[in-house]
């Protein structure tokens, strides 16, 4: 607040000064990789990484392959509400047609 005399109160100054002190911090970032199970396809794979994460086919059919030998593979690195909404569209596209897939997040 401003007094009569045009100076800050001391409760203006405090204020002020809290909003100097909080930096805008970058977003955590959250690690996405699918899991091998026995049932769902390759097919469905490669066709996920290139409809929701946006891979080339090159890039799809290597991580396929990471989660079919290593049992797990990297999709990518993302903020924490961009990771939760690929896995849970990963989770339903995989209930819709009736394959088993899972993905999880890793915080980095």
């Amino acid at each position: 607040m401003i007094s009569m005399s045009g100076q800050l109160s001391n409760e203006s100054q405090v204020v002020a000064g809290e909003e100097q002190l909080s930096e805008p911090r970058e977003p955590e970032e959250f690690r996405v990789v699918l899991l091998n199970d026995d049932f769902t396809t390759m097919e469905f794979v490669i066709s996920v990484l290139m409809t929701i994460f946006h891979k080339s086919l090159p890039e799809a059919t290597k991580i396929m392959i990471d989660v079919h030998r290593k049992g797990r593979g990297v999709v990518g690195v993302y903020s924490y509400d961009i990771a939760a909404t690929k896995i849970n569209q990963v989770h339903s596209l995989a209930h819709q047609m009736g394959f088993p897939l899972r993905c999880t997040m890793e915080k980095v």
